[in-house]
């Protein structure tokens, strides 16, 4: 049997697209005779707390799917303070280091990037002949970060692209989750092998049924983290609400200032229900007219893994992120697109939505569509016969 190696920042009980992408993952690759283990930290995200059942440890080896969980200890922050980050994922590093240090390392190692800081440390001590090292890119850092405004032109900055490259360099397969992913990395080694590796969803779906009422405003919901990059604040502070009510699930940095934004402001139109489990989400967000994904600015490589999850569930998407996402909603008509960070365009086209479209008829041909394009244990087939 082989044995593979997952070294990644984010695992279940934490939730997110991170997480929940590297566990279909490795319960994939355990269901085609693998024998996956996860390296991975403490979980901590999105809080930037040691969970309380974790508390107290270095280390916590588990079993679940007959996957090994190996966690590691980690200076746990989600502070916005850079040098505190950057001791988080030092701090993780330094466990990363004295892991490899005491313990046999498989022949196949996949590297989850970013933190792009985290996936150096583990390219650099594990590079060899003798292994095969596999860099998950589902992001461009440094590149994201200078978009988000996280980073400046400067010294830092070159630093981190010339530890980007070194990680492409020294990688012997890129998997990108996105087209345009693949284009970056070719743009500087274009020999390098590299497959388009998507976060489809892996979970069971029924039949979607759903009847608008025409009569009540449209009910949108957005779920997922309330950071910065999603920009749901703004999102609640230019809708126009005339038109639509605003649903919200989730957690992170924004989440006390939409909370406080609704209770000063009662004639915005927002409901805010906390945050739930993926299965529970699953249950309750098919009962809205229409989901929003929103990104606050255009990130380069960025394909939300929400566009697949909700085409699985059959819900009418509204993209307001620009970029490869756009082109996937238009591709596979998923549902509407609105210009990226232009609130006049996205209320026009809340306004202009035809209720028709939002129907069961509709929501079951985009279920239909994700089924046939985008199928988890297809491509992961693809990629177990190509490493």
């Amino acid at each position: 049997m082989k044995d593979i190696l997952i070294i990644t920042n984010y695992f279940p009980p934490e939730t997110g697209a991170a997480s929940n992408r590297i566990f279909h993952l490795a319960e994939g690759l355990q269901k085609h005779d693998i024998n996956v283990t996860v390296l991975t930290p403490l979980p901590n995200y999105p809080k930037g707390k040691i969970f309380e059942a974790y508390r107290g440890r270095f280390k916590h080896t588990s079993q679940k799917n007959n996957i090994t969980i190996s966690r590691l200890w980690i200076y746990a922050s989600n502070s916005k303070n850079k040098l505190l980050r950057l001791l988080a994922m030092l701090s993780y590093s330094m466990s990363l280091i004295w892991f490899f240090t005491w313990n046999k390392i498989p022949k196949t190692v996949i590297i989850q990037s970013p933190p792009l800081l985290v996936a150096y440390t583990s390219v650099f001590f594990l590079r060899s002949k003798k292994r095969k090292l596999i860099l998950n890119i589902s992001d461009l850092w440094p590149l994201s970060g200078l978009e988000l405004g996280a980073f400046k032109k400067n010294f830092s900055y070159k630093l981190l692209e010339k530890i980007e490259r070194f990680n492409y360099k020294h990688a012997d397969l890129i998997l990108g989750q996105s087209e345009e992913i693949i284009a970056h990395v070719k743009s500087m080694f274009s020999e390098k092998p590299m497959f388009l590796y998507r976060n489809y969803p892996d979970f069971e779906t029924v039949k979607p049924s759903h009847e608008i009422n025409t009569k009540e405003k449209l009910k949108m919901v957005y779920a997922g983290l309330l950071g910065v990059a999603q920009g749901v604040l703004k999102l609640c502070e230019q809708l126009d609400y005339n038109n639509v009510q605003f649903h919200i699930y989730g957690a992170g940095a924004e989440q006390k200032v939409i909370e406080n934004l609704i209770e000063n402001r009662p004639e915005l139109d927002i409901v805010y229900h906390g945050e739930v489990s993926r299965h529970e989400l699953h249950q309750v967000i098919t009962k809205y007219d229409i989901t929003i994904i929103p990104l606050l600015n255009r990130i380069y490589g960025s394909v939300p893994s929400k566009i697949f999850e909700y085409a699985r569930l059959g819900m009418p998407m509204l993209y307001f992120g620009g970029g490869e996402g756009e082109l996937v909603i238009d591709k596979y008509e998923l549902g509407w697109i609105a210009e990226s960070s232009n609130y006049e365009d996205l209320n026009l086209k809340i306004s202009k939505i035809n209720p028709l479209k939002l129907q069961s008829e509709n929501r079951v041909k985009i279920q239909n569509t994700a089924n046939k394009n985008f199928n988890f244990n297809t491509q992961l087939q693809h990629l177990v016969d190509y490493i």
